[in-house]
């Protein structure tokens, strides 16, 4: 059975890593994907708008910097216009530049609050007209460095805690509607970010979490599958950690 048939999902920064592990899950659901990145993933997300529909999946794309509103806005009424509906906003766009504090520049601070927590205002303020008509959810994804914080990552951390808060007061708000709003927290997952890191640090990595290993970005994409489906019709305000026992 698919848990997600008819239903419409917006994932945003999908063209690689968790969120292309993200909307194929949903996809594979019944879900009908509205992929998103900025300009020079263009062609990453036609690989994954074709990997969904040669799987007889439903998805197109949409540019858009979502630390803009101007252009989250155009992107919402060209979802609205393409889909007629939205249920289901994952705020997963993100990205780092990881410095002391000492050593940061202003502009690495703004850049990664803007993309990793401005973009979650932005996306979530836009969709809530569709998403109140729907009695869809929203699931944004916070990190394991937002709840324990991370070494010369303040800026990053800072986005991450943020979005904890976001989604625990936004769910306060939108529950009388029928809206449900979640977050995640992953652990260290293979993707481009944990590539880059020291040996030496993956090795530390693997031996603080408790199942002894690295996440993969599926792994974190079923579990956002539960949350967007009817199996969580009773959770929100919740922030569920995806971390293989690193907080712990």
């Amino acid at each position: 059975m698919k848990t997600l048939e008819n239903k419409v999902a917006l994932i945003t920064g999908s063209s690689q890593g968790i969120g292309r592990a993200i909307a194929l899950k949903l996809a594979s659901q019944g879900a009908k994907i509205a992929l998103n990145d900025i300009a020079p993933q263009e062609e990453n997300l036609k690989i994954v708008q074709a990997q969904i529909k040669n799987a007889g999946g439903e998805a197109k794309y949409f540019m858009a910097d979502v630390s803009k509103y101007d252009e989250v806005e155009k992107m919402m009424q060209s979802v609205q216009q393409e889909f007629g509906r939205l249920d289901i906003l994952v705020n997963n766009a993100g990205i780092t530049k990881d410095r002391t504090l000492a050593k940061m520049t202003v502009e690495e601070w703004q850049k990664v609050i803007d993309i990793n927590l401005t973009s979650v205002f932005n996306c979530s303020k836009t969709a809530l007209p569709l998403l109140i008509q729907s009695q869809g959810n929203i699931i944004s994804l916070s990190s394991f460095s937002g709840l324990r914080g991370n070494f010369g990552q303040t800026n990053y951390t800072a986005a991450k805690a943020g979005i904890v808060g976001f989604t625990k007061t936004l769910s306060k708000e939108l529950g009388k509607f029928g809206v449900r709003v979640n977050a995640v927290a992953p652990g260290f997952i293979e993707s481009k970010m944990t590539e880059a890191m020291p040996e030496e640090m993956k090795v530390v990595v693997k031996k603080l979490t408790s199942l002894g290993r690295t996440g993969k970005p599926e792994e974190v994409a079923n579990v956002i599958a539960f949350l967007a489906g009817p199996d969580a019709s009773f959770v929100t305000g919740d922030i569920i950690n995806i971390d293989g026992g690193l907080a712990i």
